[in-house]
């Protein structure tokens, strides 16, 4: 241990040793081809309330009095949340042989910016241009996605610069440089593929199209919710580089800014509340967080509307009231990400669903990691910055890989389960259709039996009373009554065999015993015991061995087709085929009669029987008519 003790400290004595000695701001900065230094290395700073008039003089004369401060070396210029104006002073030199056009650039939003000069010889400051981001970058005085403020210097000539900078957002974090304009264009041009933009917003935006494409199968809000995700924080992420200058129309570019830049960092964190909240189901298990996050997402998107309001009015009218928004919108910012936290740890201190928290901890940590450092820097408290574009961008890349992984496996698990699901409703809804084929069934056995056994006894009754020696001598008595009495007969003796008929229909003869072809043939020789039409049955003799709810289906499939055909179709000859292929049964009743005509086939509650029988068996039902005959097909799967 001492070992280790000694060695750190023989390590730090040699670091401080061979330091550097501390870095010395100059007095001017040396302009030069084709990079001039980091204006950090010269400038000075200085800030005023909002309230006094912006004015080169006096700010020049706060630096005769020592009131400006140097900035850090070779960092980004970085505030944090301050609501004043800022000065920056600059001394510089063009040290090249030539007369030379320089832009000093910022690379942020910014109110208002202006630039002021002052040469040798001069008694004022004179301004150079000034310009502002709520115009979109075409109609800048120098158009580019940075404000930029050209100024010329000749061989070896010097000038005293002020940049003065307006930001009401809250943050002031300037990142700004000072460059010859032919290398300023050759950077822009370059610059969203040397900064990554290009694919990195090609897969936000392949990301986002791929889970529409999964809403669109499942139709599950997550994917949604995660699409708005993607837009707001890649507008956020735009807005930050001055992508959206140069993209958008003003119409739409005022409009995001109305909203604010990190108002949309807002909306997209209420946007991933919804995400985490679908993808860990804490409406099944932890209700009170998920009301608590819903709240809080809520909250987050009446502020942000509130805000969308209130700012433009507020800049120019109440100054407190635009630095109260600003304070209100980190704490509410500050909240959601803690939200994000707690509902984390509770899953992952819970035995229930770790797993999955466990796997969205993984996304959350990518994203944070990044929005911290982000965030950090805008509070003012760093200036660090390890990848380009930024570590946001990189973070948020991170993350949406992951959560796509994520989402697409929760895509496929929705599938099995949506599959089981189905699969578990047809055995249901078949146990359903067999219990009701089966009371249907026994109700026709009992119908059939009560008109066989109840009705018909009955009928053959009245038929003999009505064949009695004293009914039919009182008949003979008068030729009309005699006529009378014959038509009577007749009708008894029709009513009996349409009694016989339909309950041999409704029932096939000797059920429990008897096959499907032996009922059929049984039910056809009773129709030709009529006479016309004639029936011709023709049942293969593999019928026997179909399953029993599928030889019941065609049985009532076939007995109410034939009766059709013997009630309306006015045919001579009437034919019924049965016919078992390889995955299908085949059911033909043909017959030579008048076709249908009108009204159309289907209308009778025989066809609609016949369809839906048809129907629960995933079997077809085709009807062909004409005035030479019918012919219906029935397929039945088995």
């Amino acid at each position: 241990m001492r070992f280790f003790l000694l060695l750190l400290t023989v390590l730090s004595c040699s670091a401080l040793a061979c330091a550097a000695p501390p870095n010395v701001v100059r007095d001017t900065l040396l302009l030069k081809l084709p990079d001039s230094p980091h204006v950090s290395e010269a400038y000075r700073y200085y800030t005023e309330p909002f309230g006094i008039a912006p004015d080169p003089e006096q700010a020049e004369a706060q630096w005769r009095a020592g009131k400006f401060r140097t900035g850090r070396w070779h960092k980004t210029f970085n505030l944090g949340l301050r609501h004043e104006r800022v000065w920056l002073r600059l001394v510089v030199r063009n040290t090249e042989p030539e007369r030379l056009r320089f832009l000093w650039s910022i690379f942020n939003f910014a109110d208002s910016a202006a630039l002021y000069c002052r040469r040798p010889g001069e008694a004022k400051f004179t301004r150079l241009g000034a310009a502002s981001s709520w115009v979109p970058a075409a109609d800048r005085p120098f158009p580019a996605r940075s404000l930029s403020f050209p100024f010329v210097l000749d061989a070896g000539a010097t000038a005293v610069l002020y940049l003065r900078v307006e930001v009401h957002t809250g943050g002031i974090y300037l990142p700004t440089y000072i460059e010859n304009t032919e290398h300023f264009l050759a950077w822009e041009m370059t610059f969203p593929f040397e900064r990554h933009w290009v694919w990195l917003l090609g897969f936000y935006l392949s990301s986002a199209l791929f889970n529409l494409v999964l809403f669109a199968f499942l139709r599950d809000r997550i994917h949604l919710w995660y699409l708005a995700y993607v837009a707001c924080i890649s507008l956020f992420l735009m807005m930050e580089d001055g992508l959206d200058a140069l993209l958008l129309p003003t119409g739409p570019y005022r409009l995001l800014w109305m909203v604010g830049q990190y108002n949309f960092m807002l909306l997209a964190a209420a946007a991933g509340i919804r995400v985490m909240q679908l993808f860990l189901r804490l409406r099944q298990g932890w209700p009170r967080l998920q009301r608590a996050g819903t709240w809080l997402a809520g909250l987050a998107v009446a502020f942000v509307a509130i805000y969308a309001g209130l700012y433009p009015w507020a800049v120019y009218h109440s100054l407190p009231l635009v630095q109260g928004l600003n304070t209100v919108r980190e704490v509410v910012l500050l909240a959601v990400f803690g939200y994000g936290w707690v509902v984390l740890l509770t899953l992952l201190l819970s035995k229930r669903r770790r797993h999955l928290a466990g796997l969205y901890l993984l996304t959350y940590v990518f994203f944070l990691s990044g929005f911290a450092i982000f965030w950090l820097n805008h509070m003012g408290l760093t200036s660090f910055n390890p990848v380009y574009p930024n570590a946001l961008a990189w973070g948020l890349f991170c993350e949406l890989l992951v959560l796509s992984a994520l989402l697409t496996g929760r895509f496929r698990h929705t599938l099995r389960q949506n599959e089981k699901l189905r699969i578990r409703q047809l055995r249901q809804r078949n146990k359903l259709s067999t219990r009701l084929i089966a009371a249907q069934e026994e109700e026709r056995e009992q119908l059939a039996r009560e008109l066989h056994d109840a009705l018909g006894p009955n009928l053959v009754a009245l038929n003999m009373a009505w064949q009695g020696q004293a009914l039919q001598q009182a008949l003979a008595t008068s030729p009309e009554a005699a006529a009378v009495g014959r038509q009577s007969a007749l009708l008894v003796r029709h009513l009996y065999d349409s009694v016989r008929s339909l309950s041999h229909a409704l029932l096939p003869a000797q059920p429990g015993q008897a096959t499907l072809a032996d009922s059929l043939q049984a039910l056809s020789d009773l129709f030709n015991l009529n006479g016309s039409p004639t029936v011709q049955m023709h049942c293969d003799p593999t019928l026997n061995s179909l399953p029993v709810a599928l030889q019941l289906t065609a049985y009532r499939i076939a007995a109410e087709l034939l009766n059709n055909a013997m009630r309306h179709a006015q045919a001579s000859l009437v034919q019924v085929q049965l016919q078992r292929a390889a995955r299908h049964l085949e059911i033909k009743v043909q017959d030579d009669g008048r076709g249908f005509g009108t009204p159309a086939p289907g209308s009778g509650i025989g066809l609609r029987g016949v369809k839906a029988r048809a129907a629960y068996l995933r079997g077809q039902v085709d009807i062909n008519t004409s005035e030479q005959g019918t012919i219906i097909l029935v397929l039945l799967p088995w």
